[in-house]
């Protein structure tokens, strides 16, 4: 990857493999390069230099590389790796859809800013952070350790979806999808704000 002042964005941008289907960055362990001047902001986007990265099938490109490793982000190619930060999430789920499946299971499909979709279940786990609010700030999984943060009006929509159910001996609140129960919290402690 070209770094910062060697091709700029678009040099960076070259440097990345294009394949169809997402590219294979588990199985890359490249040698670390440095950090880039590049964050994902808390709503999602990504800018360069400080400069918001306008064009988003350039994000998509750099968001289809993006690799977790522990607490640090990395943007990776087969013999790259590049630091960037990360405010909260790297993806924001700002769509989503609720439908039943043959089973008649509910189902939550999600849509990021860059365009994933994954319909949360097995694999993709819904959880729910506390808030120094005292609110809950909920999250997709997306892939590879990698999570969105829910838009505040979609967890209005799951909240309208919720029910409650016995979860080892407690009354929780919580969201089905995919046949499986994602907890908010304590239906008790919800009881209290209604």
């Amino acid at each position: 990857m070209a770094k910062a002042g060697q091709g700029g964005l678009e040099g960076i941008a070259a440097a990345l493999p294009r394949a169809k289907g997402p590219p294979p960055v588990e199985r890359w362990n490249p040698p670390f390069c440095g950090d880039l001047d590049m964050r994902i902001a808390a709503d999602g986007t990504w800018y360069y230099q400080k400069t918001p990265i306008g064009r988003l099938p350039l994000v998509k490109l750099f968001a289809s590389v993006l690799k977790k490793e522990g607490d640090k982000y990395f943007l990776v190619t087969p013999v790259e790796k590049v630091g960037l930060t990360v405010d909260d999430a790297p993806f924001l789920a700002v769509e989503m859809t609720a439908a039943r499946d043959d089973q008649d299971r509910q189902m939550l499909t999600f849509r990021t800013n860059v365009d994933d979709e994954v319909t949360a279940g097995p694999g993709h786990a819904l959880r729910f952070e506390p808030e120094v609010t005292g609110g809950l700030k909920p999250y997709v999984h997306v892939r590879r350790d990698l999570w969105a943060k829910v838009t505040r009006a979609l967890f209005y929509d799951l909240v309208a979806l919720g029910e409650e159910r016995d979860i080892g001996g407690k009354r929780m609140f919580g969201v089905a999808s995919g046949g499986e129960f994602f907890a908010m919290a304590e239906a008790d402690s919800l009881r209290e704000f209604a």
